[in-house]
């Protein structure tokens, strides 16, 4: 990636209705991409983002990111080149492993990170047209199992997200993109570029030819106090599981369990109390236009390549989107100019 994208990005908890409006909204701006998320117990990514792509000129749509353990890839390859028909600005595909799966009684394929591999490979494979047999350690198809829909015109790009190392080689091997998700550290982004670098020189691809999607929980608003308080609430929900995986972050585990604690029993207020200023700037961007465009910056001057705008936003969603469109992008893209 040799330009810097700024893009949105969305939880699956709303109405058809909404989902449509958004898309028209976020239409009227210049983002480059727009996300849906795979959460569980949310709607399916890819329901979503169905709706969303026929109203989006420009952005590129995709689910970030779809877990082997929910969605099979053979409809990830299927979905995807569906959702490739419908979007004018094109798609992408994210794969993840997936979290909070066990609250919800599933599991994950065996070995997990060899899932992700062969769930990229089988893709590839599908998006391809080609037959012969896929023969990985957990998935296989028969020879004679091939497409039967529209095959993409131009490959799918894929983004693979983790913290990890060893997804990040696997990604610098065989993906375009590395997301992040959950963080909006800059110190992380060089941490996620050395992972990604051994699985380039693997794969004997450039080094840098995978780029880093640093995405996070967004608020902003006029009202920069109000906007850090309900960036902390949404912040708190996920803290304890992304802040271990930070190894530039060191947090007490006991205050993370206390989080944990009170977000398990609906005690939002007193969750976010725990929340220190310079924890919410690792995990969040929050705060006035101006606080958001220098956050970015940094991050851009980090060396990522994609920052993406998390859920909620804005007080409300629509005005934070507006904010965004109108205030943050356009200062972006006059400091950084080569973002297209």
């Amino acid at each position: 990636m040799t330009h810097r994208e700024i893009s949105i990005a969305f939880q699956t908890d709303k109405s058809a209705a909404q989902y449509r409006a958004l898309a028209q909204l976020v239409n009227q701006y210049d983002f480059d991409a727009v996300s849906v998320y795979c959460d569980l117990p949310y709607h399916p990514g890819f329901a979503a983002a169905l709706l969303m792509a026929p109203y989006l000129e420009r952005a590129r749509i995709g689910v970030a990111a779809n877990p082997p353990a929910r969605v099979h890839p053979l409809d990830m390859a299927a979905q995807a080149a569906l959702l490739a028909d419908v979007a004018p600005g094109g798609a992408y595909l994210g794969i993840a492993r997936g979290a909070w799966l066990d609250d919800h009684a599933m599991h994950e394929p065996q070995p997990p990170i060899q899932a992700i591999r062969e769930a990229i490979e089988v893709v590839r494979y599908m998006h391809a047209g080609k037959t012969g047999g896929y023969h990985g350690q957990v998935y296989r198809l028969a020879e004679h199992v091939r497409a039967p829909y529209p095959l993409p015109q131009t490959p799918i790009p894929i983004l693979v997200g983790t913290w990890g190392r060893k997804l990040s080689i696997i990604a610098g091997e065989l993906a375009d993109e590395v997301k992040v998700g959950g963080s909006a550290n800059p110190a992380i982004v060089s941490v996620i570029q050395g992972y990604i670098a051994e699985g380039e020189r693997l794969a004997q691809r450039p080094v840098g030819t995978v780029g880093v999607v640093m995405g996070a929980v967004s608020v902003v608003d006029e009202d920069r106090e109000a906007a850090r308080q309900i960036a902390r609430r949404a912040v708190a929900l996920y803290l304890p599981v992304v802040v271990p995986l930070d190894p530039t972050v060191e947090v007490d585990p006991e205050l993370m369990q206390r989080v944990a604690a009170h977000v398990n029993h609906e005690e939002h207020e007193a969750a976010a109390a725990l929340i220190s200023d310079d924890l919410l700037e690792k995990f969040a961007f929050a705060g006035h236009a101006d606080d958001l465009i220098a956050h970015a910056s940094r991050l851009f001057e980090a060396g990522a390549g994609r920052i993406e705008f998390g859920t909620p936003h804005g007080l409300p969603p629509e005005h934070g989107i507006r904010l965004l469109g109108e205030r943050v992008i356009p200062a972006l893209r006059r400091i950084w100019g080569d973002a297209q």
